[in-house]
């Protein structure tokens, strides 16, 4: 993955697009630390389709059919004030 620093980025934006839809992501350093990477819109949207919305994310946990859900009619115990 290629590396450039914030000002380069800044001066070079339309090289650093044009390589990350033909090479690849592209990482963004500030003072030696990577602070961010651009991807190709492609690479992008691969990345949101692999993500399942919160309707598909619970439907494919546990299934609980087992378990016993009914609530006790017990009231309790009761408490004597002196």
């Amino acid at each position: 993955m290629a590396s450039w620093q914030v000002q380069e980025a800044k001066t070079k934006l339309s090289k650093l697009i044009e390589l990350a839809n033909r090479e690849g992501p592209q990482t963004i350093t500030k003072h030696g630390k990577a602070r961010a990477v651009v991807i190709s819109v492609d690479e992008y949207q691969a990345l949101r389709r692999s993500q399942p919305n919160l309707i598909e994310y619970l439907k494919s946990g546990p299934f609980f059919d087992g378990v016993d859900l009914e609530r006790s009619s017990d009231t309790g115990r009761e408490i004597e004030f002196d």
